[in-house]
């Protein structure tokens, strides 16, 4: 009898590594996440000893070291959220394309957001976080759609090497067009200037109870898609026939990913690589599951940003280096080694 052929998509070793090694690797990388948190309240332009941070977090403002930590704890916060939206839409982005260069970066959602923020700016005033994360909401969702539609076009329909190849174009053009638009109007080029470097510099706990709904939802519609998304990477034809709807699946997954990137790029700029690093990175330690992967990236990408966040305030005291920098070098030889290693193959 002819042995039925094992579809693509994820290994079975992959998909069942043991539980007990996952949850080690969680813990883990929750500890770096608690350790890297400390560091970002204590360092920055003056050190802060560990009783003036205990005093701090418990209300106390009386020396300049316990105003320096109260200064910085909505920083941290900001950078932890942030990273987390950034690292979870990347992986779903990759999980409903099955492109492995998939990052809210590359493929231009994150200058669709800004541009739309750019217009709003020029034209109507926004004035309010609230309003940039609903403007950036909605660019982000138009840049997704226009990628997807220009990588779907001739032979062989939405291959990641053209969905790539269509969000670096894309990219340029709305960067070009972002400076067209903004350049003119001296009013607001220095302050967008400082946001698009992208950064947590500027956080506030305003701006941070302002994006939390649109962080909590997009994670919330993401989570519930991990399932789905196991499904999806054994190919259409076969989720279909495990009783997946794929079009609905990758429509409301989609969805949660653009909802936090775009939140996420209205408060902090647009902070590129966070969403393709820590992905490839994970799956390297938890495998191909979603259920345990999506959970996993969130702290992991929380992590990394609070950690380039300190890392930009310590390399240059007095002043910083914005944390989108720190990404950028880290991540621009990432991508050109999985470009490489892989050869843009489908997940």
């Amino acid at each position: 009898m002819t042995p039925r052929p094992t579809p693509s998509g994820p290994d079975v070793a992959s998909l069942r590594r043991p539980a007990r090694v996952r949850l080690a690797w969680l813990l883990a990388v929750l500890a770096v996440l608690a350790l890297v948190m400390l560091a970002s309240v204590a360092f920055g332009s003056r050190v802060v000893g560990w009783a003036d941070i205990t005093a701090a977090l418990g209300g106390a403002d009386e020396t300049l070291d316990q105003a320096a930590v109260i200064k910085r704890l909505p920083r941290t916060v900001l950078a932890v959220l942030v990273g987390a939206a950034l690292a979870l839409s990347g992986t779903v982005m990759q999980g409903v394309t099955r492109n492995p260069l998939a990052d809210p970066g590359i493929l231009g959602v994150n200058m669709g957001a800004m541009l739309a923020i750019a217009v709003a700016m020029v034209t109507v005033g926004l004035s309010t976080a609230t309003q940039y994360i609903w403007v950036a909401i909605a660019g982000a969702a138009i840049s997704t759609l226009f990628v997807y539609g220009v990588g779907s076009l001739g032979r062989g329909g939405a291959t990641p090497l053209k969905i790539a190849l269509a969000g670096a174009a894309t990219s340029a053009a709305l960067a070009s067009l972002v400076v067209a638009v903004v350049l003119p109007r001296g009013d607001i080029a220095e302050n967008f200037q400082s946001w698009q470097v992208g950064g947590v510099g500027g956080a506030g706990w305003e701006s941070i109870v302002q994006v939390l709904p649109f962080l909590a939802g997009g994670l919330a519609v993401c989570l519930l898609c991990a399932r789905a998304l196991n499904s999806l990477a054994l190919g259409d034809e076969l989720a279909a026939g495990l009783g997946e709807r794929v079009a609905l699946v990758r429509g409301v997954a989609a969805l949660g990913a653009v909802v936090l990137c775009g939140a996420a790029t209205a408060v902090a700029g647009p902070i590129a690589f966070v969403g393709l690093i820590v992905p490839h990175m994970c799956r390297l330690l938890v495998g191909l599951d979603h259920r345990w992967l999506l959970p996993f990236v969130t702290l992991a990408g929380a992590a990394l940003l609070t950690a380039a966040d300190v890392v930009g305030r310590v390399v240059n005291r007095p002043d910083e280096i914005e944390a989108g920098i720190i990404t950028a070098l880290i991540g621009a030889p990432f991508f050109i080694s999985i470009v490489r290693r892989q050869k843009v193959r489908e997940l």
